[in-house]
């Protein structure tokens, strides 16, 4: 055994899946990296500075003038697909860390307000429809609709501003909303805003009707608190329970600390990348056995708030920290396993998720080849392949396994 991290590069998508234009044609050209790498050679007048990711063979499945074309690490590379329908962080992680999400419902709240309705009203809240329209007010102040930052239907959210009441209240409403949703995520959402929340209510694909989180200030005032209120799944089969059960310490990291299940685990959330990183490098410098499980998120942020030169500064940022990794590293039972969950092209003309495949990028110390990997059909198999290096039994998770190409020809590190 040794340390396995899996550090997952929020909305790092490679280019889109086959399905990507079902919802929006326009999504066919969706490509995150390639884009992110253009604009911001265009931008900045300089390529990306992304050594690390070059030498982890990210050039080999995404090919750009701008990455290594080759790696310079003990590396096996592929992509995967996502195994789930639309893209979505919280579907991505469970999916990765082992979950069969292929059967999400998508619903819109506005197909179950009498219900939800109903459930808000038999626990103690106050509700009324907000200004006639498909999403309720609770209690005065809390604000549950739509989620517009995934696809339509995926996840609603109960949203609240910090200044109005605080965020046990907002979590309260979330939980009962929770309790007749037929959707994988309910996310309860309290911040600062620049101003009523009202005024960022707005229409959204598909028939939905919810908060323009982005436009709120959240984001960008500090103090946010979220909880993501997941449809029920076996966690006992998902990655880090494994991996607790056989002793191993289990640290999850940024958006990974709320959004996974693991009573055991050791968890560190932030939003801000540096902080993000230093917690993960923390956790390595640990002695002993470990799994830390990462998500860093101001690159999704930066894809919603369609900024592709902020979400090229972040990966450089992300870049400098993956070197850190790297360095520590260092034992044959090591793993760094770099990845997405999803893409979020900052350049497609619209803030939402874009459906693409993720790069699979694996560090093994002590390698002496550059070994292709087939195309995942899941991003369970990320969580399969961690659970490999750690000695685990992959049979044990609900979904994924180990897949290597046979008969495969493969080239010295650097060749």
């Amino acid at each position: 055994m040794g340390k396995t991290v899996v550090l997952v590069i929020d909305g790092f998508g490679i280019g889109a899946m086959p399905d990507a234009g079902a919802l929006r044609p326009g999504d066919l050209a969706a490509d995150t990296c390639g884009h992110v790498l253009d604009h911001c050679r265009s931008a900045l007048g300089r390529p990306l500075r992304l050594p690390a990711l070059g030498s982890l063979g990210l050039g080999l499945v995404r090919p750009h003038r701008d990455l290594a074309g080759g790696p310079a690490l003990p590396v096996a590379v592929g992509r995967a697909a996502l195994g789930y329908p639309g893209a979505d962080t919280f579907a991505g992680h469970q999916t990765m860390m082992g979950a069969d999400f292929s059967r999400v419902t998508v619903a819109r709240l506005g197909e179950h307000l009498d219900e939800v309705s109903s459930a808000l009203g038999a626990a103690g809240h106050a509700v009324e429809r907000w200004d006639g329209r498909p999403l309720l007010l609770v209690d005065g102040s809390v604000l549950v609709h739509d989620n517009l930052e995934a696809d339509p239907g995926i996840n609603w959210n109960a949203s609240g501003r910090l200044t109005d009441l605080p965020f046990d209240r907002i979590l309260a409403v979330a939980r009962t909303v929770r309790t007749v949703a037929p959707v994988a995520r309910v996310i309860a959402v309290g911040g600062h805003a620049d101003g009523p929340l009202g005024a960022y209510v707005r229409d959204g694909d598909g028939g939905t009707v919810g908060l323009d989180t982005p436009a709120t200030g959240f984001y960008r005032n500090g103090g946010l608190e979220v909880r993501h209120l997941g449809a029920d799944l076996d966690h006992t089969r998902q990655l880090p329970e494994l991996a607790a059960r056989a002793g191993i310490p289990v640290t999850l990291v940024g958006k990974a600390a709320d959004i996974l299940v693991c009573e055991a685990a050791v968890r560190r959330p932030a939003v801000d990348t540096a902080e993000v990183l230093a917690h993960t490098l923390e956790a390595v410098r640990a002695p002993g056995d470990a799994l830390v499980v990462t998500n860093v998120q101001e690159t999704d942020l930066a894809g919603h708030q369609q900024d592709a030169e902020r979400y090229g500064r972040i990966l450089e940022r992300t870049d400098a920290g993956l070197a850190a990794l790297i360095g520590l590293l260092d034992r044959p039972g090591d793993r760094l396993i770099v990845t997405g969950d999803h893409g979020n092209d900052p350049t497609i003309g619209h803030a939402h998720h874009t459906r693409e495949y993720v790069p699979v990028l694996i560090h093994r110390p002590g390698a002496a080849w550059a070994e292709p990997l087939p195309d995942a059909p899941t991003l369970a198999d990320v969580g399969a392949l961690a659970a490999q290096s750690l000695g685990l039994d992959t049979g044990a998770l609900a979904n994924g396994a180990v897949r290597t190409r046979t008969a495969t020809r493969t080239a010295p590190v650097g060749s």
